[in-house]
């Protein structure tokens, strides 16, 4: 059915009010110390999973969280899913480190996350 398969759901990112309060939260909930931790961003490592903090939802202006399919070709994706009815709510971009993100929404308007490391 799609020439371009994904990798899973291995990134979720959260939006928060309060950085360092969510921070103790999400390491508390989680076992470990942020591996990235700045003001503009937090981030864990746990089995596998990326978990982000975001804090005021960041540029693209987050409400809720997002996930984030991995997919080894994300224009390839982005091109399938556009045809099939989704709508680019954030254009793909390069966020540094060779990782390239884009951000659709589903026809009910929910935000599906797209992710690529070269």
């Amino acid at each position: 059915m799609t020439s371009s398969s994904t990798q899973g759901i291995k990134t979720v990112l959260h939006p928060v009010s309060d950085l360092a309060k969510a921070k103790a939260v999400y390491a508390a909930l989680l076992g470990i110390a942020p591996q990235s931790d700045s003001s503009y961003y937090v981030g864990f490592e746990a089995e596998g999973q990326h978990i982000g903090l975001v804090p005021g939802g960041g540029p693209q202006g987050m409400t809720s969280p997002v996930v984030y399919w991995h997919v080894p070709d994300l224009e390839a994706k982005l091109a399938e899913v556009t045809a099939a009815g989704a709508v680019v709510r954030e254009p793909l971009h390069d966020v540094g480190g060779g990782r390239l993100v884009a951000t659709v929404t589903d026809p009910d308007g929910n935000v599906l996350g797209l992710l690529e490391d070269r």
